[in-house]
C-alpha cells in the first residue's frame, strides 16, 4: 500500500501528519517541537516523531505565539492547500482572553527593582 491510499482509520507519523495539516511549515520543525516536548497525544509528551497518531487523537501543541489543541479526523495523504488541510482535524482551541494577554510591549516591562541595581533608591 503506497501512501496516497491511505484508508481513512490508518495510522500516520505525527510529524508528517502535523506537516500535512499546515500546523508546521517543514517536518524537521515538526520534529524539532517534538524534541522539545511540545506536543502531547492524548494527555502524554510525544518524545517520538515515529509516534503514530489515528483519528480521534487529541493533540496539543506549544507554539511560539499561542496554544493550539487539535482532534485528528484523517490522516493525510500530502501537503495541500489550507481547505483542504483543515479537513485532518477539529480545532479546540479557546478564543485567547484577551484581558490575560500581554501584549510584547507589557511582557519587556520590567517591574519596580527587577533591575540590574535593584531599584530608585541607589
Amino acid at each position: 500500500m503506497t501512501e496516497k491510499e491511505l484508508p481513512d482509520g490508518s495510522r500516520q507519523r505525527i510529524d508528517k501528519w502535523l506537516f500535512f495539516a499546515r500546523i508546521v511549515k517543514s517536518r524537521s520543525l515538526a520534529q524539532s517541537l517534538i524534541a522539545a516536548g511540545a506536543v502531547t497525544v492524548n494527555g502524554e509528551i510525544c518524545s517520538q516523531s515515529s509516534r503514530t497518531i489515528k483519528p480521534g487523537d487529541r493533540i496539543e501543541l506549544v507554539l511560539e505565539r499561542r496554544d493550539v489543541i487539535l482532534v485528528v479526523r484523517a490522516g493525510g495523504c500530502r501537503r495541500g492547500p489550507f481547505e483542504e488541510a483543515k479537513l485532518l482535524y477539529g480545532d479546540l482551541t479557546p478564543s485567547p482572553d484577551k484581558k490575560t494577554r500581554l501584549t510584547p510591549f507589557e511582557r519587556a516591562q520590567r517591574g519596580l527593582g527587577a533591575g540590574r541595581f535593584g531599584g530608585p533608591d541607589r
